[in-house]
């Protein structure tokens, strides 16, 4: 089954302190570092994720200045682009730099453009799509998404701490018709004034979702899901990391692709596996700039590294 992938659609300019590309790379705008343009967006990472395991439906808005180049790759990639607007202005453009942990990021300059007055209008073929993954916007805009659906099978949908803190009751609306709520611990702690992740989660099942995922970064993540079902894996181990940026998105995209294109109708085992090849995804993204790392991943290598995630995890072994 295809999944339904809505959220922003950048042009990126990313820096951290171990490098700075001046060049763009293979000779394609979509590849950049320092001073330069690199495709991003929560929509992109989501949907190249999640088209590892399922067709994908993309819904966004780009400038006059996006390359039609990415609009090739994303056929390639079973990524239907019909719900992605093209309208006259430039693409919403994002700055930022990134201390020396990676785990701290500084917004350097945001603008907005043509996203400013992005309302997604769903074309009709979409409307029936059973996975819907709601990347990171506004929980207005999500909700408005949703309306336009025909009974969707599984919602699963991303926020951050500015949705939290800004315009809460809207994600109080929302959070009671997701299935699959994915955040940060920051965000948990945030949204529930909890300082432990096992209350939080709990306490924000209660808040709507039937399920929770908390992402720990570098430390893997929680699932929570109903008579208190639990499930906690690590992150994949990396010696070098070249930029964070999107593997929160290409997690969420793994696994919600994951799910349209394995299940009918989704169980806690499921989300299990789910949450396993999102984190094997998002382990790939921030080895290479940008999406440079996703573009040439092949399927081969996500199931090399998914069966190692597995031997690491193991606890009980033969003797």
């Amino acid at each position: 089954m295809s999944v339904l992938v809505v959220g922003s659609i950048a042009l990126d300019t990313v820096k951290t302190p171990v490098e700075e590309h001046s060049d763009l790379l293979g000779g394609s705008a979509c590849y950049a570092a320092l001073g330069a343009d690199l495709v991003g967006g929560s929509a992109c990472y989501a949907a190249l994720g999640a088209s590892f395991f399922s067709p994908v439906r993309l819904v966004g808005i780009v400038g006059e200045d996006f390359p039609e180049s990415e609009f090739q790759f994303w056929k390639s990639h079973k990524i239907d682009s019909e719900g992605v607007q093209r309208v006259n202005g430039k693409t919403f453009r994002w700055s930022g730099e990134y201390a020396w942990d990676l785990n701290t990021r500084e917004t350097r300059s945001i603008a907005l453009n043509v996203f400013e007055h992005f309302k997604p209008d769903l074309p009709k073929s979409y409307r029936q799509t059973d996975f819907v993954l709601l990347a990171n916007i506004a929980p207005s805009l999500q909700s408005h998404v949703l309306d336009q659906m025909e009974r969707p099978r599984f919602v699963v949908a991303d926020t951050m701490d500015l949705w939290i803190e800004t315009t809460r009751s809207d994600l109080d609306a929302l959070l009671r018709r997701v299935d699959l709520l994915i955040l940060n611990d920051s965000e948990a702690r945030e949204i529930t004034k909890e300082t432990s992740l096992i209350k939080a989660g709990r306490r924000i099942r209660k808040m709507g979702p039937q399920y929770v995922a908390i992402k720990k970064g570098e430390h893997g993540a929680l699932l929570f899901g109903e008579n208190d079902q639990f499930f906690s894996c690590g992150a994949y181990p990396l010696e070098d990391i070249h930029d964070p940026t999107g593997a929160g998105d290409t997690f969420a995209g793994g696994m919600a692709g994951y799910l349209a294109g394995t299940v009918k109708k989704v169980h806690f085992n499921d989300l299990r596996r789910a949450m396993i090849y999102g984190s094997v995804l998002a382990s790939f993204c921030v080895e290479k700039f940008s999406l440079e790392r996703l573009r040439g991943l092949s399927m081969e290598e996500i199931t090399k590294r998914y069966e190692t995630f597995k031997l690491m995890s193991q606890f009980e072994v033969p003797v």
